[in-house]
């Protein structure tokens, strides 16, 4: 790598799950879309010809009319050949098929445990684990073998568990993981400033805010926009529309009775937890109602949609969608549809940016916990804001996690923790523990036990570490 003209050129980028179809595309939008930095993305997949078709897609980015910089695509066939001497690896992975999610996300519905995603906590988000963070242990050391130094940006969920995973078998690696959850609580926050008070805000990023909790269950303890404390405002605006939620128009023209869109939703669930506890939760509503006491959002389908005006999502949505999404690889890969560079509204091509010292950042991750928040272990990975900046990422102090949510969020960490060791010490009645003790697990020990000995079976070939 070398700088020319305020520029970092021949820049390595270690794509671990780099067969994607899908959130591949968005970073090499990003990349494509960013004035300071080029080089070299090299591929890497368990599906090498997967891999092999993202290197030609990655290409034809080049070839965009607005594209600024220029990136070389290369399919790895084997990991060390990918990571060696890399200045950042991203890894965004699949662990296993959507035939396991399957399991995870609807072996839990015959005994009433309905999960809206799946892939974080409840008893789907605990076996996922199960699969997963293995995969995270085994790429932990190939960094450490082939790029020390190299910092490592995750997006796969359970992101929380995947980031402790990654230190947990690399103390000194360099690693971060990014979540786009806030980012869309603070675009509900714009449209409450102009709802309530007519304050017109152009850009999310101008809702300074103060991010505290674990991922995917973040809160905010502070938002201003300029000068004003946006809490009143919220309140208000809660206030004006908790009984039938908040549907912005510009996202849905009309409510779906039949729950056929599954992104669909109407807020409610942040709403009402505002309402309780005075503080603003900031992740989605299909994310919230899953670390919450089961009976409180996920009592029924019936419930979920019309009392809570949320979906669920279907893993055969999800299969339905990867068909559309191959189709679209097919389509970019022969010609007949060209790839195009637009705002994804992700970060981290801005936070590679920054970390090679070309334009310091704030922003929220997931990290481990060295103070920033006081009341929680220190060494567990919590997420907060941080600064990003020549070669630092620098937690903002976020203060403690306040007296009415704490409960909450320490159940999580302590399970997470019980996870965590299961997984490394490779001990399935160790996680029956952390599984059993899960805010979503109503049921009885005895029928618990019963429901997680179905989940393995069911995704035991994806867990042939634990002797299953």
């Amino acid at each position: 790598m070398n700088f020319v003209n305020g520029k970092a050129e021949n820049v390595k980028i270690a794509y671990v799950g780099g067969g994607s179809r899908g959130w591949a595309w968005s970073l090499m939008s990003d990349l494509a879309a960013s004035k300071k930095i080029s080089g070299d993305v090299y591929l890497y997949d368990i599906d090498y010809e997967a891999a092999k078709r993202n290197e030609a897609i990655g290409e034809k980015f080049n070839e965009c009319e607005n594209a600024k910089a220029r990136w070389n695509y290369h399919a790895s066939e084997t990991i060390d050949d990918a990571l060696r001497a890399a200045d950042f690896v991203v890894i965004s992975i699949l662990p296993a098929t959507f035939d396991e999610m399957e399991s995870d996300v609807h072996a839990p519905e015959k005994y009433g445990i309905y999960q809206p995603v799946g892939d974080t906590t409840g008893p789907g988000g605990v076996v996922r684990a199960l699969r997963t963070l293995p995969m995270f242990e085994y790429i932990a050391k190939k960094v450490e073998e082939n790029c020390p130094n190299a910092w490592v940006i995750n997006y796969t969920n359970p992101m929380t568990l995947c980031v402790a995973a990654l230190y947990r078998a690399f103390p000194k690696i360099k690693a971060f993981g990014c979540c786009h959850e806030v980012f869309g609580t603070q675009n509900l926050l714009v449209k409450a400033l102009f709802d309530i008070e007519g304050i017109k805000c152009a850009d999310r990023r101008d809702i300074k805010v103060n991010v505290v909790g674990v991922n995917h269950f973040t809160w905010l303890t502070e938002a201003k926009y300029q000068n004003i404390d946006i809490f009143p405002i919220y309140k208000k605006f809660c206030e004006k529309y908790v009984e039938n939620g908040y549907m912005d128009p510009n996202q849905f023209h009309k409510w779906d009775e039949d729950g056929s869109n599954v992104w669909q939703h109407r807020h409610k669930v942040k709403m009402d937890l505002f309402l309780r506890y005075g503080y603003i939760a900031a992740a989605g509503d299909r994310h919230l109602a899953e670390f919450c006491p089961g009976k409180w959002y996920l009592n029924s389908v019936d419930e979920v949609r019309k009392t809570w005006y949320f979906n669920l999502t279907p893993v055969s949505y999800r299969k339905e969608d990867l068909k559309n999404r191959l189709a679209k690889s097919d389509a970019y890969y022969n010609g007949t549809q060209a790839v195009s560079i637009k705002d994804t509204g992700e970060e981290g091509v801005m936070m590679m940016e920054a970390l090679l010292g070309l334009g310091d950042m704030v922003t929220n991750v997931n990290i481990p916990n060295v103070g920033q928040i006081p009341n929680l272990p220190l060494g567990a990975v919590v997420e907060t804001n941080a600064t990003f900046r020549t070669n630092e990422v620098l937690p903002v102090m976020a203060g403690n996690l306040p007296t009415s949510i704490y409960p909450l969020i320490s159940r999580i960490l302590g399970n997470q923790e019980i996870i965590l060791e299961a997984v490394f010490t490779r001990n399935l009645d160790l996680a029956f523990e952390a599984f059993a003790n899960d805010p979503l697990v109503t049921i009885e020990r005895e029928d618990a036990r019963v429901l997680f000995d179905e989940m393995i079976e069911n995704t035991k070939e994806y867990l042939k570490m634990y002797n299953v």
